[in-house]
C-alpha cells in the first residue's frame, strides 16, 4: 500500500476494514498516531501524508484500542 491513508477517512475505517489483517491495521494506525503525523502547531491532531483530513489523536488511539479489545468498535468519538 503506497499511501494507505488516502483510502481511509477515519481511523475506525481502518479498524473495521474486513480485508485487512490485524497486523496491517495496527501498522497503519500506529503510523497515523506517530508524532511524524502531528499537525504543525496542533499536536492533538494527526494528518499523515495522503490523508484527506486531520483527526484527533484520541480517535486514533480509540481505534487502536478496539483492535486490542476485540471490540466491534461501533462507537465513534465525536
Amino acid at each position: 500500500m503506497s499511501q494507505p491513508f488516502s483510502r481511509f477517512l477515519h481511523p475506525f475505517d481502518v479498524a473495521h476494514h474486513p480485508d485487512l489483517e490485524p497486523e496491517v491495521k495496527r501498522a497503519i494506525l500506529a503510523s497515523w498516531a506517530s508524532d511524524r503525523s502531528a499537525v504543525r502547531d496542533k499536536p492533538a491532531l494527526r494528518k499523515p501524508r495522503g490523508a484527506k483530513r486531520a483527526v484527533p489523536i484520541d480517535e486514533v488511539l480509540a481505534a487502536m484500542r478496539t483492535l486490542d479489545e476485540g471490540d466491534s468498535g461501533q462507537t465513534r468519538l465525536q
